[in-house]
């Protein structure tokens, strides 16, 4: 029993001085948090951890034997607090800098002396910690410091990451300006170009012919009538390869349909195997006086001279409103011919989902349509070629070269404006066929209006010797 007794009286001193130091940690605590928020800095400066004397106690020589080993932790501590103190003063240096610069554009003077003086604020603390520590007068609590510098980095930290996330919403809302511009531009342009197609392809009167005087009529009018008669032709292409598209047409089927085993160099060219259809559409009967289309009864032979004058009529005639004030009249009559035959049923109803336009034109009607309308001026101008053409002195034909003839310059034009009549095509195992007419050739007396053709290249094996 009496081993027992010492053992109870040191047990219960050790319990008295860890329920001191305990206190002590508290105190120190509280003491480094008042003063962290009076100095604003972060840097904390405490009292001496000098240990409090205890009454009754007695020095216990285990303790002070160790007391060099405690003294090297305690400094190890104090250095890492010093350290994390050091990083956490850059890295608010760094979001001081950060919100400096993002000031300067837009310039904000207010925020710049905010950043400036912050940055000041920062480099005194750390010019402050290192006097101390060259004089040795750091006394720092290790714990409370890294808890403080660990706080002060992620406050830094936040501070960057907002200052990156407005750069990159200024960046987005520059590149947004940017895009709303361009797209400006765009719109401006595409306004511009559709003005320009639509004065190139107009309605209405056709003043550069109006210098045509019927004793003086050669094969070049002939030629300005048919570019211009042409182009309408493209024009309506499109409108109707748009159509397609939006109907969610297999487009390659379509021209496959049109022009079977065609080759076609480029993507953009299965647009000649639409327009040959067209233009092969809109000619046929051009031979004939009537285009093919005057009923029995109303078929009567005019002399070129008339066909001039209904020329000349047509040609200063706006389509929709002739068309509505003469329904009966031959250019009416081909208007619905040629309608009927170039757009079938299905094709109709696949673009605007129902026959209306066609039970209409059925009729003796005229859908007042953009699409409609687009063909109209189209079977107007073929009209006026038509027209022109039995008003010459000579007589006017229309020819069309077959399919795989060899090409000559003196029949055919070559659609495509790459030149097939170059690299492997000139080492004598390539030839040149017609693949398909895109728009017939005419003759004119002796003059010769080329067929407009898109070729294709054909191998053939080499003879053998």
């Amino acid at each position: 029993m009496e081993t027992i007794k010492p053992k109870s009286a040191l047990t219960n001193s050790n319990n008295k001085s860890r329920l001191a130091r305990t206190f002590q940690k508290v105190i120190n605590l509280r003491t480094a948090t008042k003063i962290a928020s009076s100095n604003g800095v972060g840097i904390c400066v405490l009292a001496s951890q000098r240990k409090l004397p205890h009454h009754g106690s007695t020095p216990d020589r285990k303790t002070s034997s160790h007391a060099p080993n405690n003294s090297m932790v305690k400094q190890k501590a104090v250095l890492e607090a010093l350290l994390a103190k050091v990083f956490a003063s850059v890295t608010s240096i760094k979001a001081a800098y950060a919100e400096l610069q993002l000031a300067q554009h837009p310039y904000n003077s207010d925020a710049i002396q905010a950043s400036d003086q912050a940055v000041v604020e920062e480099l005194r603390a750390l010019s402050e910690v290192k006097r101390k520590f060259l004089k040795k007068e750091l006394d720092l609590s290790p714990q409370v410091t890294l808890m403080l510098a660990e706080i002060q980095e992620q406050q830094s930290l936040m501070r960057t990451y907002g200052i990156t996330i407005k750069k990159l919403e200024s960046d987005v809302d520059e590149k947004g300006s940017d895009i709303a511009l361009l797209r400006k531009q765009l719109e401006e342009c595409t306004t511009f170009n559709k003005s320009l197609e639509k004065k190139l392809n107009a309605s209405g009167p056709l003043s550069m012919f109006d210098d045509f005087q019927f004793t003086k009529l050669n094969p070049s009018h002939f030629v300005q009538v048919l570019h211009f008669c042409l182009r309408s032709a493209r024009s309506f292409v499109k409108v109707m390869v748009k159509e397609m598209e939006s109907a969610k047409w297999d487009l390659d089927a379509a021209a496959k349909t049109i022009e079977p085993g065609a080759v076609f160099a480029r993507e953009s060219h299965k647009c000649f195997a639409f327009e040959s259809f067209v233009c092969r559409t809109m000619l046929e009967g051009f031979d004939s006086p009537d285009f093919g289309v005057a009923k029995d009864s109303d078929s009567k032979r005019l002399d070129p001279e008339q066909h001039f004058n209904t020329f000349k009529t047509l040609k200063s005639a706006h389509p929709k409103s002739f068309l509505a004030q003469n329904p009966s009249s031959s250019l009416a009559r081909f208007t619905r011919t040629k309608y009927l035959n170039l757009v079938h049923a299905k094709m109709e109803c696949s673009f605007f989902g129902n026959l209306n336009q066609r039970k209409l034109v059925t009729s003796g009607g005229f859908p007042d349509t953009a699409f409609f309308t687009a063909f109209a001026e189209m079977s107007r101008r073929f009209w006026l070629l038509h027209c022109l053409g039995f008003s010459m002195h000579e007589q006017v034909s229309i020819f069309q070269v077959k399919k795989d003839c060899s090409f000559s310059e003196i029949y055919m034009e070559n659609v495509t404006e790459e030149s097939l009549l170059s690299g492997e095509i000139n080492d004598g195992n390539v030839d040149v066929r017609v693949s398909f007419t895109v728009v017939p050739g005419f003759k004119i007396g002796a003059t010769v209006i080329q067929n407009q053709v898109y070729l294709s290249p054909v191998i053939t094996p080499p003879v053998s010797r």
